[in-house]
C-alpha cells in the first residue's frame, strides 16, 4: 500500500495499479463489504513514485501525488484509453461522490505530501529537485525528467529560497554529511500544522517535512508574495540520528499531537527488487507538548449542529473531520443556514472560509450566493468564490460578466492567479475578453506565478484565432508572451499562420522599439 486515508463511509487505499474503497461498519470499524476498485491504471514502474499520501482538501476533493519516473493511464475499470488520464509527475484528485477524476498540476519529481494551510493552499514537498512549491490549479512545475506539455515553453519554479543539502555541485550534493540545512534530498510527508494551541504559535501554517538522508525533519516558514508564497528555512524541527528511520507522513490528531508513520529499513533507494527491504520494523511516533492530553474523538455520532459548531474549533483535525461527516450526510437547510451565519456574520477569514467550504461539500450554496461572493472586500473570499463557481467547468454568461469586471479591476494578484487558473479549465464564453484584460496588469510581469498561469490559459486559444492571438500579445504588458505566442504560431506551420507572421513582423518593424527586436528574430529562425 502507497496511500490511505479515512473518510465518506470507508478507507481509501493506494494498491498500484489500483485506487481502492473499502467500506467500514462505523459500529465495528470491520469492512462492510469487499474492496471495490474505484479507479486503475495506476503506474508502478518506480517502487518510490506511485500513488501516494492521500488527503482530504477543503473542497471536498481527495488530493494525492505521483513521482515522474511512473507513468500512469488512470480511469475507471473498464475505460478506454479515450475516457483515461495518462500523467506521470503531479498532483491529482478524485471526487468521492461522483467518481471524477483529473490532474490538478503538473510537474516536480518524485512529489511525497501535500497539505493546505489555513486558507486553502495547497503545497508538496519533494524529492531530488527543490524541495518545496505551492500548488495552483493547472499550473506546470519544474520536472527532474520527462517532457512537459506541448507548447510549456517555460515552468514555475520552488517557492523556497534555500535548499536543504550541501555543496554546490548538484541536487544529490551532501548526502550522508548533513549540515545546517539538512544535508538531503529527499523530503517527503508534508504537514502544515494547524492543531491547535497547544503547541506554540509560532508553529501555526509551517510546513513540516522528512528529510530522509538528513535524518531530520525540517520546518519551512510559510508567508505571502505576491499572487502565492515564499518558503524560508526555520529551525529543524528535530534529529532522528538514524539513517535506518524514513518518517513518510505526519499528521496532527485530535490532542494536538503529531503522529508520524516511519519507514524503518536499512535500504532507502529504489530497488524494483522487493526482497531487498524489510517489511517487518515499520513505527509509528507519537509527537506531543506538555500540554498534549490523549483525546478520543468520534465526530461521527456528532449532530449536524454540533459538527458546524467545530467549524470554528483551533484544531484543524475537528474542522477537518466535522466537514467529512457533513458532506457524507448531503445537504441540509438548517446546517446551511448555521454556516452562512458564520459566513456572514464571524470576523476571522479564516473561519469564513471554513463556512464556504462546508457549504459547498453540502451544496448550499446557489451561483448568486457565490457571485455575490466576487465583490466581497477580503481578496481571499473571492478568489474561493472564483474556483468553487468553476467546479462544474461551465459558467453563465452573467458570472462571465462578473468575472471580466474582476479581470480589469480587481487590485489582488491572489484574484488574478485564481481568474488565470479559471480560464484553463473552465467554458468560459468571454475567455478572450478575461485574458486580454490580465493581461493588461504591468504590475504582474515580475509575480512567481501570473505570467506563466496566463501562458497556460492562453496557448490552446492561439490556434483559433492566430490573428487576434498576435494582436493580445503584441499589446500585453506581461514579459513573453509575444515571444511565446510567435513560437505557437510558427509551430502550426500552416499558410494562414506564415501569413500572420510576415504581416506581425511588418507591425514589428514599424514600432522599431528594443523590446520587439527579440520577437522579430524569433520569427526570422
Amino acid at each position: 500500500m502507497s496511500g490511505i486515508e479515512v473518510g465518506m463511509g470507508g478507507v481509501w487505499l493506494g494498491a498500484p495499479p489500483y485506487l481502492l474503497f473499502i467500506p467500514i461498519d462505523p459500529e465495528t470499524d470491520k469492512p462492510a463489504g469487499p474492496a471495490q476498485t474505484i479507479l486503475d491504471g495506476w503506474g508502478y514502474q518506480d517502487t518510490h513514485e506511485t500513488l501516494n499520501t492521500f488527503q482530504w482538501g477543503p473542497d471536498g476533493w481527495l488530493y494525492g501525488t505521483q513521482g515522474v519516473f511512473t507513468e500512469s493511464v488512470v480511469g475507471r475499470p473498464g475505460a478506454p484509453d479515450s475516457e483515461r488520464v495518462k500523467f506521470n509527475a503531479g498532483v491529482w484528485r478524485l471526487h468521492p461522490i461522483t467518481k471524477r477524476f483529473e490532474l490538478f498540476a503538473e510537474g516536480t519529481s518524485n512529489p511525497w505530501g501535500i497539505d493546505f494551510n489555513d486558507y486553502g493552499h495547497p503545497f508538496i514537498t519533494a524529492c531530488v529537485i527543490p524541495h518545496l512549491y505551492h500548488i495552483i490549479q493547472g499550473a506546470r512545475y519544474v520536472r527532474q525528467s520527462r517532457p512537459h506539455p506541448a507548447y510549456t515553453y517555460d515552468d514555475i519554479k520552488t517557492i523556497a529560497d534555500h535548499v536543504h543539502w550541501e555543496g554546490n555541485s548538484g541536487p544529490h550534493a551532501g548526502n550522508s554529511r548533513s549540515g545546517a540545512k539538512g544535508g538531503g534530498h529527499a523530503h517527503v510527508g508534508a504537514m502544515i500544522y494547524l492543531g491547535g494551541d497547544n503547541w506554540p504559535a509560532e508553529y501555526r501554517n509551517d510546513i513540516f517535512m522528512n528529510n530522509i538522508h538528513g535524518s531530520r525533519v525540517n520546518i519551512d516558514k510559510l508567508s505571502r508574495k505576491g499572487s502565492g508564497y515564499a518558503g524560508a528555512h526555520g529551525k529543524d524541527f528535530l534529529l532522528t540520528n538514524d539513517s535506518w528511520s524514513q518518517w513518510l507522513n505526519f499528521r496532527y490528531g485530535p490532542s494536538g499531537s503529531v503522529y508520524a508513520i516511519d519507514w524503518y529499513d536499512k535500504n532507502q533507494c529504489h530497488s524494483p527488487n522487493p526482497d531487498v527491504h524489510d517489511k517487518t520494523m515499520g513505527r509509528i511516533f507519537r509527537i506531543s507538548h506538555d500540554k498534549d492530553e490523549f483525546v478520543q474523538a468520534d465526530l461521527s455520532k456528532a449532530t449536524d449542529m454540533e459538527l458546524v459548531n467545530y467549524q470554528l474549533h483551533p484544531n484543524d483535525w475537528y474542522v477537518r473531520q466535522a466537514r467529512l461527516i457533513l458532506q457524507q450526510r448531503g445537504p441540509n437547510t438548517a446546517t446551511h443556514t448555521s454556516l452562512k451565519e458564520i459566513l456572514r456574520q464571524n470576523p476571522d477569514i479564516t473561519r469564513k472560509l471554513r463556512a464556504l467550504w462546508a457549504l459547498h461539500v453540502t451544496k448550499g450554496l446557489s451561483e448568486t450566493e457565490l457571485v455575490e461572493l466576487l465583490s466581497h472586500e477580503n481578496e481571499y473570499l473571492r478568489s474561493w468564490a472564483i474556483q468553487l463557481l468553476n467546479e462544474d467547468r461551465s459558467i453563465s454568461d452573467n458570472t462571465a460578466e462578473q468575472l471580466f469586471t474582476l479581470a480589469k479591476t480587481d487590485s489582488s494578484a491572489l484574484v488574478r492567479l485564481y481568474l488565470a487558473s479559471a480560464l484553463q479549465h473552465s467554458r468560459i464564453n468571454n475567455a478572450w475578453d478575461i485574458i486580454g484584460a490580465l493581461y493588461q496588469h504591468e504590475e504582474d510581469k515580475g509575480d512567481h506565478n501570473i505570467p506563466l498561469m496566463l501562458w497556460y490559459a492562453f496557448e490552446p486559444m492561439v490556434k483559433d484565432n492566430i490573428s487576434r492571438s498576435l494582436d493580445l500579445a503584441m499589446n500585453a504588458k506581461i514579459p513573453n508572451v509575444l515571444l511565446f505566442t510567435i513560437q505557437r504560431v510558427k509551430a502550426i506551420g500552416s499558410p494562414e499562420s506564415k501569413k500572420a507572421l510576415q504581416e506581425l513582423s511588418e507591425k514589428l518593424r514599424a514600432q522599431n522599439q528594443h523590446d520587439y527586436h527579440e520577437a522579430l528574430k524569433e520569427i526570422s529562425r
